[in-house]
């Protein structure tokens, strides 16, 4: 009887270069590349982190595909499309830590049943792990952005590209109003995880 080996964080360093993958359950949970017009999405909101990163300070703004090392009984890693980060830069080598913001940019196949229920769980294993507020972005189907967090895991705020005159959701999600969202949202994330109190993030 064959016993099979779990995927350990050596495994995750090995993933083929420009590959994406997660460590879950003991396995490597790779991710195919996303489309232009999600991978346009998550490029702006990192512009408008890093230009928060440059102005403001108190963390990293990170794109697409980096690593963050977490010690949860189902999970040992993230990988957001965006994220900021308010841990030590380690070189070469993954984060230590979760992000206290991450965003996640819904592809093609993050629709359904099954995907539902896929990210629900990521979002939990994402506040069990320390994130203060996770973005869910849909700019495919109905054009919102979700605000969750960590106070209310389940009840998250609802933000309509349709609701913002003259703007399409790429505005909504990158420079113009998130830039003001995540300036908000990032500087609140900030005074509350210094704080070591989330009970009133707005």
């Amino acid at each position: 009887m064959s016993t099979k080996t779990e995927a350990t964080v050596d495994d995750l360093y090995r993933v083929p270069e420009q590959g994406k993958a997660e460590l879950v359950n003991g396995e490597l949970v790779l991710t195919p590349p996303t489309g232009g017009v999600p991978g346009r999405a998550a490029g702006k909101i990192f512009i408008s982190l890093s230009d928060y990163e440059r102005r403001v300070g108190g963390g990293y703004a990170f794109p697409d595909n980096v690593g963050f090392i977490v010690n949860l009984p189902n999970r040992r890693s993230f990988s957001p499309d965006t994220a900021f980060y308010k841990g030590e830069l380690r070189g070469g080598l993954f984060l230590e830590g979760a992000p206290v913001f991450a965003v996640e940019v819904r592809s093609s196949d993050d629709y359904g049943p099954a995907a539902e229920q896929e990210m629900a769980q990521k979002r939990a294993d994402y506040f069990a792990a320390g994130t203060v507020v996770v973005w869910d972005v849909d700019v495919l189907r109905e054009k919102v952005v979700r605000v969750y967090r960590a106070t209310e895991p389940d009840s998250p705020t609802i933000k309509h590209a349709s609701r913002q005159p003259k703007r399409n959701l790429l505005c909504l999600a990158g420079q113009s109003w998130s830039g003001r969202l995540l300036s908000e949202r990032v500087r609140h994330i900030s005074r509350r995880y210094n704080s070591k109190s989330l009970r009133t993030l707005a």
